[in-house]
């Protein structure tokens, strides 16, 4: 298969791309040719989505940031496409192709690459655990598909650079019920603390740790320790308080998480520390930065 390589995996230095020379708009039904280095304009409306895109949460606020910043910006980096038929799907970029669509702008660069029917997951889903898009249960989700279609674990690990252990470890989330599934996508429950729920047989007590963890924002050796504790132990079991941050420091990261919809620490005091502020992907950096530039 040939996947256009040069196209993908750019990274943070797609961001700041050389001025482009009139892209040509290719029409729809147009005669196929060649894949060209440069992207070209392809019209929105000319293209489908990936049916077996592993991505399936699209926060609406977000989306909405980066339209606004498309409006003002345009796309700082091109999605990649292939052609199917007279049209053309997704392979990698739905989240920048359907900003485009909200900011109202007729045509999206991007990059034709030659990426038959069968690679469409395995290619969406190396792009995205590259760009680390994907929650846990998405890539779970994901590496589903691939065994389902006759990869072993250790052939999927191999396609997208994690170890065998790692597949067989997100594989297993997927025998929590449902409701614990979305509680690991909204990120009430982490991948630890998935795993110590799998290891509770009994379906009463499994809930019954997992409202704890939520509810008191247990860690996972705590609820390890509970996990292991005997039942009738593990309810008079009283709480212990979690350690006291700086309340100050505390507000100041609530209100930025609030604000940029990611993850944000502070390490250090309020005379002297630094801000770290997580993006998971181009169009996401593109996100936060126009928020912090004020563009958004």
């Amino acid at each position: 298969m040939s996947t256009g390589r040069n196209a993908l995996g750019r990274g943070i230095g797609a961001l700041l791309p050389p001025a482009p020379t009139a892209p040509a708009v290719v029409a729809l039904g147009a005669t196929p040719m060649p894949p060209e280095p440069a992207p070209a304009e392809i019209p929105v409306d000319a293209i489908d989505p990936n049916p077996e895109q592993p991505r399936r949460r699209f926060d609406a606020d977000q989306l909405a940031v980066l339209a606004d910043s498309i409006r003002q910006h345009g796309v700082l980096q091109p999605v990649v496409l292939r052609r199917a038929g007279a049209r053309y799907e997704l392979v990698v970029g739905e989240r920048r192709w359907r900003a485009t669509r909200a900011a109202g702008r007729p045509t999206i660069p991007a990059v034709i690459a030659d990426v038959a029917a069968g690679d469409r997951l395995a290619l969406a889903l190396i792009e995205n655990v590259q760009r680390r898009d994907l929650n846990a249960i998405e890539l779970a989700e994901a590496f589903r598909g691939l065994a389902g279609a006759g990869s072993t674990q250790e052939e999927i690990g191999r396609r997208v650079g994690l170890d065998r252990s790692t597949v067989a470890n997100h594989l297993r989330l997927l025998e929590l019920p449902r409701t614990f599934q979305e509680d690991v996508e909204a990120d009430r429950l982490s991948v630890g603390h998935a795993k110590v729920l799998l290891g509770v047989v009994d379906p009463e007590r499994r809930r019954q740790i997992r409202d704890r963890i939520v509810g008191e924002g247990l860690s996972v050796r705590a609820a390890e320790e509970l996990g292991r504790a005997l039942p009738g132990a593990a309810r008079s079991r009283a709480r212990k308080p979690r350690p006291p941050g700086d309340p100050d420091l505390q507000r100041v990261v609530d209100a930025l998480r609030q604000r940029l919809q990611t993850r944000v620490r502070i390490h250090g005091e309020p005379s002297r520390g630094r801000i770290e502020i997580e993006f998971f992907g181009a169009d996401d950096l593109q996100r936060v930065a126009a928020i912090l530039l004020g563009d958004a």
